[in-house]
């Protein structure tokens, strides 16, 4: 299946999806026309990409970009992201990246008062 993107990046999705046990049969694929800016293109074609994985009964719907082939691969992205946080918890990548950030604002703040 070609996104679009290199093929770097589609071996690196499709190891991702692997290792969650992520089947393409298992998911429930549907093309929406999108809104919001594009002009005309985004009114005549159905770019927008609507994900269903049917065990977990997850739902992404992407209108990322104007290409329905990238909204493809966005779309599985976030679906793969969303089942790493449900089967990780605390421990998913997106997580402890947000539990970074908060860190750094929590060291900014105090800095900044000690500066004052």
């Amino acid at each position: 299946m070609n996104f679009g993107v290199t093929r770097k990046k589609q071996d690196e999705l499709e190891a991702r999806m692997a290792a969650l046990g992520l089947r393409e049969t298992d998911l429930q694929e549907k093309f929406l026309h999108s809104s919001g800016p594009g002009g005309q293109n985004v009114n005549k074609t159905a770019s927008c990409v609507y994900l269903k994985h049917i065990p977990t009964g997850l739902e992404v719907k992407m209108q990322r970009e104007r290409s329905q082939a990238l909204n493809r691969y966005y779309a599985r992205k976030r679906l793969c992201e969303l089942i790493e946080q449900q089967k990780l918890g605390v421990n998913s990548p997106a997580a402890l990246k947000a539990d970074k950030i908060r860190k750094q604002k929590q060291r900014r703040r105090r800095r900044s008062r000690q500066n004052d």
